[in-house]
């Protein structure tokens, strides 16, 4: 299948040819709903903690003595029953692994490039290239391709520093390489701006 690829004022460049296994397959939901949670699960921490009575300070010694006050018996300030003392079963450090096979996560990546072609949400570029970095030039493409007011994800092949500084105050603008862009890099957005020789390395990437 083939590509429109625009200009920077939004006129038709040319196009290119991408293969089918990667823009033209149909998108599989469930497949991408498990790489989107396995990324986000794989981005915890996983560092929360609380003080278990093992690792509270203080509290070796019995408060009174074990019968005779006419009170509930004690053997520590540091019970949990006690202000200041110990957290029952609270949360402790683990990892949230979460593992998918790299053919799993090469088929939500296709399956989302071929939703993106498929409902008018991948434009492609000639280049992305400013001369300088600045943001209005980056606007002055933006309302060319008349997509201004879209969240966008830019996907690069070459991350220059003319173009970061252009784009990195733009609240709705994304950028990132696209060799390394991941599941959720193509789904958080509304549309999808490649570079065309992006797409010829994702297609090269990508091709089943």
């Amino acid at each position: 299948m083939e590509l429109q690829v625009l200009n920077k004022d939004g006129s038709q460049s040319s196009k290119i040819k991408v293969d089918d296994s990667v823009f033209g397959i149909e998108p599989n939901k469930t497949v991408v709903h498990q790489t989107v949670l396995s990324e986000m699960t794989n981005s915890r921490q996983g560092t929360h903690a609380t003080k278990n009575r093992a690792l509270k300070h203080g509290g070796g010694r019995k408060p009174w003595r074990q019968k005779g006050r006419g009170v509930a018996r004690a053997g520590s300030t540091r019970s949990p029953l006690w202000r200041g003392g110990a957290t029952t079963f609270g949360p402790q450090p683990h990892g949230y692994s979460y593992k998918l096979p790299r053919k799993v996560k090469r088929l939500a990546r296709r399956s989302l490039l071929s939703f993106k072609a498929q409902n008018n949400e991948l434009v492609v570029i000639e280049s992305l290239q400013v001369k300088e970095p600045k943001t209005k030039e980056f606007i002055s493409i933006l309302q060319s391709l008349n997509i201004l007011d879209k969240k966008i994800t830019v996907l690069t092949s070459v991350m220059e520093d003319n173009l970061y500084l252009a784009t990195r105050n733009l609240s709705n603008i994304f950028i990132c390489s696209a060799p390394a862009a991941s599941t959720m890099d193509l789904i958080d957005c509304e549309i999808l701006l490649v570079d065309k020789a992006s797409i010829a390395i994702l297609n090269d990437q990508l091709m089943a």
